[in-house]
C-alpha cells in the first residue's frame, strides 16, 4: 500500500512539474495494460478465487452419493459396592473396551442427492459467467483509464501550445504597443487571454494527474508514454441486429441468469425428492471386551474374575419412507417453487436489461461517430480561419481581439476532437461489453488465459469411488425432473430499439 501511494504521488508530481510521461515499468500499449490488469487486478483475482470456492460445492454434493467410513473406540471402568440385606457386601470392579469400523453407502435418496449435484453444477456455470462479467468490467475500466490518460495527455499538450501561442501573441502586441501601433486595450485583451490559458493549463495538469491515478489503480502501475490505442471497429458486430443476436447468445449477465434459473429448478426437484423413500446400506465390524472382578466381605475373602470378549460384524439395509412431518415438506416445495419463479422472472429481466444496454451502447456509438466527423471538419475550418484572421490582422483588416477569438475557437475545437475520439472508442468498448465480446482472449490473443476448467477438473473427482456412476444412475430412477424454463416472452422485443 505504501509503495502504491509513493508511485501515485510520484505520478502526480511528474505531471504537475511538467516532467516526462515515461516510466521504467510503463505499459506502452493498450494490450500491455490489459495483459497486466488481467494477471494482477485484485477484483479479477478475487472473483477467480470465488469461482474456485464454488467448484467445491460440486464435490460436497457428490459426497451425498458416496460412502462414509468412521472408526470409534472407547474404554469404560466401573468400581461399585453392592449392599444386600442379610448378605455380605459385594464389590464389583472392572473395565471394558470397544472398538470398531462403520461404513454407510446411500443406495437411493429419491433423487435428492442427484438434484443437489445438478444445482451445484449450475451454480458453477453461473459463477463462471459472473467471472466473465467481472472480466468485462475490469477490461472496460482498463480501456477507459487508458484512453482517459491518452485524451488528457493530448489536451494538456493542446493547452501548452495555446499558452505558447498566446504568450508570443502578447509579446508581439506589447512590442507594437510600445511602437504606438496598438492601444493599451489590445495589450490587456492579450494578457487576459494568456491568464485564462494558463488557468486552463493548470486544470489540464490536474485532470491528467487524476486520470493517471485511476490508471494505476486498475492496471497496477503508472502510465508511461502510451501508444495510440489499436482499432477496435473490426471486433464490432456489423449491424445493430447482429449486436442484439450476439448479446442474446453471449452476454454473461443473461447467461448467468439462465444458469441461476437452472440451479433453482434443481433445488425445486430436491425439495420434491424429500417425499420419496431412501435406501442405504450400513456395515459394522467391531471388537468388545469386558473384564469384571467381584469381591465378597462378611468375614469371607473371595473374588471372582469374569472376562468376556466378542469380535464380529453386521450388515444392515435401511429403508426410510416419509409419511407425515406436519406439512414441512409441502411448505419447502412451495417455497422452492416460488424461488424458481423468481429466477425465471430474473431471466426475462436480465434479457431486457441486456437488450437495453445494447440499444444504448449502439446509439451512443453512432452519436460519437457523428460528433467525431463533425469535430474533424470543425478543426479543419477553425485552422484555416485562424491562419486567415492572423494574416488579415497583420495588414490591419482584423483586430487583436479577432485573432484571440479565432485562437480560442481553434483550441476549443481541438479539445472537442480529442474528446470525441475518446468517446467513440469508449462507446465501441461498451458495445462489445453489451454483446459479451469484450474478453481478454479477443483483445490480447497471445496473453495466457485463466482456465476455469483446470481447477474444476482437479477437484471434481476428489473422493470418488468406482461404483459412484452406478449409484448416481440408480438415484435418478423415479426422481423428480427439473421443470424446463419457458422461452423468452415476445414483449421483450420492444426493447430492441436502436438507430439503424
Amino acid at each position: 500500500m505504501r509503495a502504491y501511494r509513493r508511485a501515485a504521488a510520484a505520478g502526480c508530481i511528474a505531471v504537475l512539474a511538467g516532467a516526462s510521461f515515461g516510466g521504467a515499468a510503463a505499459a506502452e500499449t493498450l494490450g500491455d495494460a490489459i495483459a497486466l490488469a488481467y494477471q494482477t487486478n485484485p477484483t479479477l483475482q478475487a472473483e477467480r478465487a470465488t469461482l474456485r470456492a464454488t467448484d467445491e460445492e460440486y464435490v460436497q454434493a457428490e459426497a451425498g452419493l458416496r460412502p462414509t467410513l468412521g472408526a470409534s473406540a472407547s474404554y469404560t471402568y466401573q468400581d461399585a459396592n453392592v449392599s444386600q440385606t442379610g448378605s455380605p457386601d459385594i464389590k464389583v470392579s472392572g473395565g471394558g473396551e470397544t472398538g470398531g469400523l462403520q461404513i454407510s453407502q446411500p443406495l437411493y435418496t429419491g433423487g435428492r442427492a442427484s438434484a443437489q449435484i445438478d444445482a451445484a453444477h449450475a451454480d458453477i456455470l453461473a459463477e463462471r459467467e459472473n467471472l466473465r462479467r467481472t472480466e468485462e468490467s475490469v477490461l472496460q475500466s482498463v480501456i477507459g483509464a487508458y484512453v482517459d490518460v491518452r485524451r488528457d495527455q493530448q489536451q494538456l499538450a493542446i493547452s501548452q501550445d495555446n499558452v505558447t501561442v498566446l504568450a508570443r501573441q502578447l509579446d508581439e502586441t506589447s512590442a507594437r504597443f510600445d511602437a504606438g501601433q496598438l492601444t493599451r486595450t489590445d495589450v490587456a485583451q492579450s494578457q487576459a487571454r494568456l491568464a485564462l490559458a494558463r488557468s486552463q493549463l493548470a486544470t489540464a495538469q490536474s485532470t491528467l494527474a487524476v486520470a493517471r491515478a485511476a490508471y494505476a489503480a486498475v492496471v497496477g502501475q503508472n502510465p508511461g508514454e502510451l501508444a495510440p490505442e489499436p482499432p477496435i471497429a473490426p471486433l464490432l458486430p456489423p449491424s445493430v441486429d447482429a449486436a442484439f443476436d450476439a448479446a442474446e447468445q453471449g452476454n454473461p449477465q443473461l447467461r448467468q441468469a439462465d444458469e441461476a434459473e437452472q440451479a433453482s429448478a434443481a433445488r425445486l426437484a430436491e425439495a420434491k425428492a424429500a417425499l420419496r423413500p431412501t435406501v442405504s446400506l450400513t456395515g459394522q465390524y467391531g471388537y468388545v471386551s469386558q473384564q469384571q472382578g467381584v469381591s465378597a466381605g462378611g468375614g469371607f475373602n473371595s473374588s471372582v474374575g469374569l472376562v468376556e470378549s466378542q469380535l464380529g460384524g453386521s450388515v444392515t439395509a435401511t429403508v426410510n419412507v416419509p409419511i407425515f412431518n406436519g406439512g414441512g415438506y409441502a411448505s419447502q416445495i412451495r417455497q422452492a417453487a416460488e424461488r424458481d419463479n423468481v429466477a425465471r422472472i430474473g431471466v426475462e429481466g436480465a434479457r431486457r436489461e441486456v437488450l437495453q444496454a445494447v440499444s444504448q451502447a449502439w446509439n451512443q456509438l453512432l452519436g460519437a461517430r457523428a460528433s467525431l466527423a463533425a469535430d474533424e471538419e470543425q478543426v479543419k475550418s477553425d485552422t484555416v480561419a485562424f491562419e486567415g484572421v492572423r494574416e488579415e490582422q497583420k495588414v490591419g483588416l482584423r483586430t487583436i481581439l479577432d485573432v484571440l477569438n479565432a485562437q480560442q475557437e481553434l483550441e476549443t475545437s481541438q479539445l472537442q476532437l480529442v474528446g470525441a475520439r475518446h468517446d467513440e472508442y469508449v462507446a465501441a468498448a461498451a458495445v462489445l461489453a453489451a454483446t459479451g465480446a469484450l474478453e481478454a482472449r479477443a483483445l490480447v490473443p497471445d496473453q495466457p488465459r485463466y482456465d476455469p476448467d483446470a481447477n474444476y477438473a482437479k477437484v471434481r473427482h476428489a473422493g470418488a469411488v468406482p461404483w459412484e456412476g452406478a449409484v448416481h444412475a440408480l438415484d435418478h430412477l423415479g426422481a423428480p425432473a427439473p421443470t424446463p424454463a419457458p422461452p423468452p416472452s415476445a414483449p421483450g422485443e420492444v426493447v430492441k430499439t436502436a438507430t439503424p
